[in-house]
């Protein structure tokens, strides 16, 4: 495979990176839509609890899970990177190794 393809890879695996990085320390832009509208609705219903006096358990769950499930994702996400990555360099060594065993010299 052509280095164009890796080098590219390599910029989605930093990106990647990065925006797990930011998810765990809690910030939001790393987010997608779904996700981000679930920790919105999180965050009102427990700021409506709290106003009312009451004790917003649920919804501080519910902020934990979303944000551990996006951790998932962008964990998954990486992973696949990785193994395509790898995948593309096996490939370009053994195209390597093809055509510098079929030289006559």
């Amino acid at each position: 495979m052509r280095n164009a393809d890796i080098r590219r890879l390599d910029r989605e695996i930093q990106a990647t990176t990065k925006k797990l990085e930011a998810v765990r320390r809690g910030e939001w832009w790393p987010l997608n839509g779904s996700e981000r509208r679930a920790m919105a609705r999180a965050l009102a219903a427990g700021g409506y609890k709290v106003a009312r006096g009451r004790s917003a358990g649920r919804a501080e769950a519910q902020l934990d899970s979303t944000g551990s499930a996006a951790e998932m994702r962008l964990s998954a996400e990486l992973t696949a990177l990785h193994a395509e990555r790898q995948r593309l360099l096996t490939e370009a060594a053994r195209d390597k190794a093809k055509r510098k065993s079929s030289g006559w010299f």
